[in-house]
């Protein structure tokens, strides 16, 4: 099994740095706010990026959870080995099996009530898949507009409340998803329970509806702030209304 310091080829440390330039580049930060989130030194991070020194698994990793993205494509990359239970996900999960979640996998467009403006919609990319690693479905946001908040995480699938659970925890800091199981043509409806981010420190927790679209549904589909005069508007905001209207989820009046 590798350990934390071992060392990717040179090869897969050209890979890895050519993916992070790649997100540093689209996201439009910084190489010292990249690693000030990932916990390392911006001496650490240049001389891997500059090719000066391989990439240890340990870094890798941690430069994973600051992006929210896979840097280890390559199949012979080393990763932890695979638990024992092999296509089970743990019991903290759900303990669901591989076949029994293989039709949630899929790309989405994800969509919610925009937290800024009244008026507009949120839209964004998520990708349901299944990681040998971690022996679960995980997922991953992209496309999204506020890049900084870009989540990843665990999807728990228990039999008793038929619903799924779409989990972020970054350090104890949760953010909870709970949608239903998906319909007929695919889509899941649900509430999305998060922080809503003020001046300065401020965070507020909010709730709001939110629906997942295969993506194979939505024909062009559009992404970021959706406002009334895009072409996907009226269809995006049928899918929120629906969440409350079927309901799929409740909002209780104070």
């Amino acid at each position: 099994m590798p350990t934390p310091d071992t060392q990717l080829s040179a090869e897969q440390s050209r890979q890895v740095a050519e993916t992070i330039r790649e997100e540093i580049a689209r996201r439009r930060i910084s190489r010292q706010a990249l690693a000030e989130q990932a916990k390392l030194s911006l001496s650490t991070l240049e001389k891997v990026l500059g090719g000066r020194r391989p990439f240890t698994l340990a870094t890798t990793v941690r430069l994973e959870q600051a992006l929210g993205v896979s840097l280890r494509k390559t199949p012979d990359l080393p990763v932890a080995a695979p638990p024992a239970n092999g296509d089970v996900a743990p019991d903290g999960l759900g303990a669901y099996s591989r076949r029994a979640v293989g039709w949630i996998e899929g790309t989405y467009v994800t969509i919610r009530p925009s937290f800024g403006d009244k008026e507009a919609i949120f839209a964004y990319r998520t990708e349901i898949a299944w990681d040998a690693a971690a022996s679960s479905l995980v997922f991953h946001e992209s496309e999204r507009q506020d890049a900084a908040y870009t989540q990843y995480g665990e999807v728990a699938v228990p039999n008793q409340s038929g619903h799924i659970y779409l989990v972020t925890n970054r350090h104890g800091q949760h953010r909870l998803i709970t949608v239903a199981r998906p319909t007929i043509s695919g889509e899941m409806y649900g509430i999305i329970t998060t922080l809503l981010a003020g001046r300065g420190s401020l965070l507020t927790p909010i709730a709001a509806p939110i629906a997942y679209l295969p993506i194979k549904m939505v024909s062009g589909p559009t992404l970021g702030r959706i406002s009334p005069n895009d072409a996907n508007y009226a269809a995006y905001r049928q899918h929120l209304r629906r969440t409350i209207d079927e309901p799929f989820a409740m909002f209780l009046p104070g």
